[in-house]
Parts: structure tokens; sequence; C-alpha cells
């Protein structure tokens, strides 16, 4: 209705204006009997509303149509009256619909092909870092020591990347199965032995059940618990010795803990720790944080239905926890 009247403000002010603009021409040359000039404007008021109403009336559907937002594209096939105006209308939503689902369709050609270009990418630089890191398993030391360090550095942030790039289409790269906790925990702590070694930190596995099974992608679940373990270990370097890996049950759900003993995380920091790039006041003073582990863990621990939470309190450490629903912790059924 508001935009009705907006749209013919301006007829309604020039036959407003043009009925007094008549009398008036009328009282000029000399016509002096006022009934039958109110009885004119009650006339063209009549015929001028009439009109309004009709108008309205025949196109209310394409007025409510141009008022109200679309829920969804496909609302743009929607078709109102047969006047011109909105035949015209519905053919242009049409074109724009075609037209905009034309561009999408090339912006995903362009957006996969980028993926797979990076997946080739990375898999393809893997080789020349094992091929270095063999060569300097034959070298003295110090100098292997330091070359190994640095492709175990190049060798994370190609996974980062490579996980970054999965991230977009992670609903086609899931396998849920059971997986063991501990023994997924013992891989992450044998893939990550020189890690610990280099920065003199080591992991301390405690759990309240021998064994512990989850429905989970065990994938994406070696990649979470690998970010956790690098954080930990790299902000607890020159403070502890040790970070503690729990697993236990709590009210039904398995929880599988990563603990340290660092630098915490400052208050103003908590709540922008999951978001993408952002480093926060330790990331800027240990230089190497890129900012994206955490989000990335986050968003995969997302997909996969679990929670991650963490606790911290500055220079004391903290702890991340990944938590499996009920319904995907298997040690109950």
């Amino acid at each position: 209705m508001r935009l009705f009247f907006r749209e013919h403000t301006f007829l309604i002010a020039v036959q407003i204006v043009q009925f007094f603009v008549v009398l008036s021409i009328y009282w000029l040359d000399g016509y002096r009997h006022l009934l039958p000039a109110f009885y004119a404007i009650f006339l063209g008021l009549f015929f001028l509303t009439g009109y309004l109403v009709y108008h309205y009336l025949s196109r209310r559907k394409f007025y409510k149509r141009l008022t109200n937002e679309l829920s969804s594209l496909d609302d743009s096939f929607q078709t109102t009256e047969a006047s011109p105006i909105s035949q015209a209308l519905d053919h242009l939503l049409k074109d724009q619909y075609k037209h905009y689902q034309t561009k999408i369709k090339v912006l995903e050609s362009k957006q996969e092909e980028h993926l797979k270009f990076m997946d080739q990418w990375v898999h393809q630089m893997k080789t020349p870092l094992s091929v270095i890191e063999l060569i300097a398993q034959n070298l003295d030391e110090p100098d292997s020591s330091s070359i190994r360090e640095e492709t175990d550095r190049m060798q994370t942030g190609l996974n980062t990347i490579l996980y970054m790039a999965r991230l977009r289409t992670i609903e086609q790269d899931f396998h849920i199965k059971p997986v063991n906790l501990s023994k997924m925990i013992k891989d992450v702590n044998g893939e990550n032995k020189r890690f610990y070694i280099r920065n003199q930190v080591y992991p301390n596995v405690l759990q309240q059940k021998q064994e512990m099974v989850v429905e989970t992608d065990e994938k994406w679940l070696f990649f979470i618990l690998s970010q956790l373990i690098n954080n930990a270990v790299k902000y607890s370097k020159g403070k502890s010795n040790r970070i503690d890996i729990t697993i236990f049950e709590q009210e039904g759900e398995a929880v599988l803990e990563i603990k340290d003993f660092g630098v915490g995380i400052p208050e103003t920091d908590k709540r922008r720790v999951f978001d993408p790039f952002y480093t926060g006041e330790n990331g800027r003073k240990f230089r190497e944080s890129t900012g994206m582990g955490l989000y990335l863990a986050k968003e995969a621990a997302n997909h996969l239905g679990h929670r991650l939470e963490f606790e911290s309190q500055l220079d004391q450490g903290s702890a991340f926890q990944i938590i499996f629903g009920k319904t995907q912790n298997l040690t109950r059924v």
C-alpha cells in the first residue's frame, strides 16, 4: 500500500491542481455559482479515487511482491498479474536468475580447479621435502637437526594449506567409522616425536578407561588433535616440559582433552581464538602463528558434530576439549 501511494503521489497532486486551475478559469470568467463547482470537484475526486482503487486491487500482488523480500532464489519464478508491467518484471527476474546461476556455475568450476591445483601442488611439494629430509639424515649435527626442523615446519604449513582447501568440500571428504582414541593419540604422538624432542615438551597420556571408541572421521580427527597438540607444545616451550592428554567420559559423552601449562590465553583474546587469521597477543609474541589452526580445527569439529571447547588462565595454561556426543560415544553401546 505504501509503495502504491508513493508511486501515485505525483498523479494525485497533478489532478488536484488541475481541478483548482479549471475552477479558477471559470471564476475569472465571471462564473460565480459555487454548487456546480463543488459538484464538479466531487465528480473529479470520485473518478480519481475509483481509478486508484481499481488500479491497486488489480495489481495488489504486484506491489506486494515488490515490497516483500525474496526468501529464496526460486521465488524469482513466481508469477503475478497479467498486466504488461507485471509480466515485464517476471521476465526480468527470470533472466537475472539464469544469469546469476550461470555466474555461480562458472565460479564454482574455477574454485574446484583451484582446489585441485592446491591439492596437487601440496602433494608435489611433499616429495622434495622427503628427499631433503633423507639427505639431512646423512649430515653432521647440528646441520642435520636444523634442516629437519625447517622441513617439519614446511610440512606443517603444507598440511594446513591442504586441509584449508579440503574444508570447503568437507561434506564430500567424510568417512565416518569407529575410532579408538588411545590408538589415535599414539599415532599423533608418533608423528610429532621430533617436534616434542626439539621443543623439550613431552606428552603425558592419561585415561579413565582402557579403551574408548568414538564415531568420527579418522583423518580429520587426526588433523584436529595435531593442531591442538602443536599449539599446546608451542605455547609451553620454555615454561613447562609437559602437556597432559586425557581421555575420559563425562555425562555419557566422550572427552579428549589436551592441557598445557604454558602462557595461557589473555582474557581479551578468548572470544576470538577461533576466528580465521586472528593471532592475538600470543601469536604476535611467538611469530610463527598463522591464526588458522584453531579456526580449521573448530570448523572441522562442527562439521563432524563434535564440540571444541576450552578453558584458559593467563600464565597458567590452557585446556582444549574435543567432546563427542552421546550418540558418537560407542564405548557406551
